[in-house]
């Protein structure tokens, strides 16, 4: 049976090239880093170089990188960090309604430690509004966290305006950028962040690992206890095979971006202009403009988006409907309803995610196999049955 993957914003394959660049770091290469001798030493040459590579592809120096195991490691020492260590100066923190899972909860955990948390409202395309970041600042607010890219239906907020307000004020700002990270330009200078996140196995990296990106000067406390390991902000022996290949896919990535971007981006258009042309009843989510080139999420009326995963799957098709954090979820998507979409239309989304493997082919033989299944499901659907008496349709 033929396997089409789409579900790169879960997560991808790791490259040869990082595998190779790994291999050595399991046996041959196995020192503590942080021990003295030629076997750390060895060990601790192999994390500084991939730090450099990190730090590069998003225009940071090295000594601002700080590895973790994720991006919701990333995450939870960016918010709990500033939050610990600017508490005296206030306890209020903005972010956006829409984030991924492991900011929102961090947020509310924090609100059940005294803290003060104003979630930003989005339009209808996913975006957050900057003036409504300026408008929810008080003296009391330490920290604003708004992502990069929306995980799920992929549009890009203006991190770049937001962050000019943010430091204007005199207040950090954090983005989680596990989506961009390797996707597209990101450049931590033109984005005026202080902190940004990001994950090695969005971009063809192992699972594991992570880094945190802290802009010179800005406080945070330490989120692991214990030994001197990353600027003492990060305790435990790293996980140098790991960071190696975080480091090599960070290095591909930089050399691979524009051909990586062109390529998601036509077969992302032959996609959706497919999806319209030979289905109804279908409505695109998030931006259509301001949008990751790998990302396609649309609401598909009268069906539930998990029947057609399933029957996708059978085709051997991998796609998603919604992020794989929530995935066990039977609650609708918190990111569509913030975009004012009713429960129903949620429960009908699909989102598929472009990867570098993919090809013309796989396209045409998702499209031929998503035609299908919707014309099966609908037939079996009351819904569609009363579509032309009720004139409903998907929200646009």
């Amino acid at each position: 049976m033929r396997r089409v993957y789409l579900d790169y914003a879960a997560t991808s394959p790791v490259r040869c090239e990082v595998v190779k660049a790994m291999q050595p770091y399991f046996s041959d290469i196995f020192g503590n880093p942080s021990s003295m001798h030629a076997f750390g030493r060895d060990a601790k040459v192999a994390i500084e170089t991939s730090r450099a590579e990190v730090a590069h592809l998003i225009g940071a120096e090295p000594g601002q990188i700080i590895f973790t195991s994720g991006g919701t490691e990333a995450n939870n020492f960016a918010i709990k960090g500033v939050a610990c260590a600017k508490q005296e100066k206030g306890d209020h923190i903005i972010t956006a309604s829409i984030e991924h899972h492991s900011v929102l909860e961090t947020c509310r955990f924090l609100q059940q430690q005294g803290f003060k948390v104003t979630y930003l409202p989005v339009d209808r395309y996913g975006l957050v509004d900057p003036s409504e970041v300026k408008r929810a600042i008080t003296k009391k607010t330490i920290l604003v966290s708004v992502m990069h890219a929306n995980n799920e239906i992929g549009t890009i907020e203006p991190i770049a305006e937001i962050g000019k307000i943010t430091r204007q004020e005199g207040i950090c700002f954090h983005t989680d950028a596990v989506q961009t990270f390797g996707a597209i330009p990101v450049n931590v200078n033109e984005l005026n962040v202080d902190l940004l996140s990001a994950s090695a196995h969005k971009l063809y990296g192992p699972k594991g690992v992570g880094m945190l990106y802290v802009r010179k000067g800005i406080r945070i406390s330490s989120f692991l206890h214990g030994g001197e390991q990353e600027g003492r902000k990060r305790a435990g022996t790293e996980n140098v095979a790991g960071i190696v290949g975080f480091g090599k896919a960070a290095d591909l990535a930089l050399n691979e971006l524009n051909e990586r971007i062109e390529h998601a981006r036509k077969l992302r258009d032959k996609l959706i202009k497919g999806i319209f042309y030979h289905i109804e009843d279908v409505g695109l989510n998030g931006h259509s403009g301001l949008r990751l080139p790998n990302n396609v999420n649309v609401a598909i009326a009268f069906i539930e988006g998990e029947s057609v995963l399933l029957n996708l799957d059978l085709a051997g098709i991998a796609v998603s409907t919604g992020s794989a954090c929530s995935s066990n979820s039977l609650e609708p998507s918190h990111v569509l309803l913030a975009t004012g979409l009713s429960p129903e239309v949620c429960h009908g989304t699909l989102r598929f995610s472009i990867g570098c493997d993919t090809t013309e082919d796989d396209i045409n033989y998702v499209l031929e196999e998503l035609v299908k299944t919707v014309k099966r499901l609908r037939e079996m659907s009351p819904l569609y049955k009363e579509k032309h008496k009720n004139g409903r349709s998907v929200q646009q």
